[in-house]
């Protein structure tokens, strides 16, 4: 694979990153039965999710797909700030969304400060620095 030294997809690259530190925080350690966990009356119909830890793989699976690419000279489609603001951001809303929902499950993630989080370009796995400034 070719290696680029873009600054915007290398920017890119870090918040997937990001997205893949804060969105292991809030599913480490969620308790087994944490995606039947529901606050309200379902209104609408979903397909039959995966096993829990099955749909976590696939998130750092997809997560993992996606740093290739921004890591590869495959063109990218769109301007580099609209997939920030679009998908990349919703999936920072959503993560942020699993650790209210972990919260309201009785198995809270602790806040930290992410500003001093070791976050690396490239490392996009569950597996993610076991360094942190976390607080209550």
């Amino acid at each position: 694979m070719n290696k680029t030294n873009d600054s915007k997809r290398e920017m890119l690259r870090h918040a997937v990153a990001t997205l893949a530190y804060r969105c292991g925080k809030s599913l480490r350690d969620a308790p087994e039965n944490f995606a039947e966990f529901h606050i309200g009356e379902k209104k609408w119909n979903n397909p039959a999710p995966l096993p829990w830890q099955q749909e976590v793989e696939r998130f750092f699976n997809a997560l993992q797909k996606l740093d290739d690419y921004l890591a590869s000279n495959a063109p990218l489609g769109n301007p580099v700030e609209k997939l920030f603001q679009g998908p990349l951001a919703d999936a920072l809303t959503h993560t942020g969304q699993l650790a209210m929902l972990r919260r309201l499950a009785g198995r809270h993630v602790r806040g930290e400060n992410y500003f001093k989080a070791e976050i690396h370009i490239g490392r996009v796995g569950p597996e993610q620095s076991t360094k942190r400034a976390e607080f209550d």
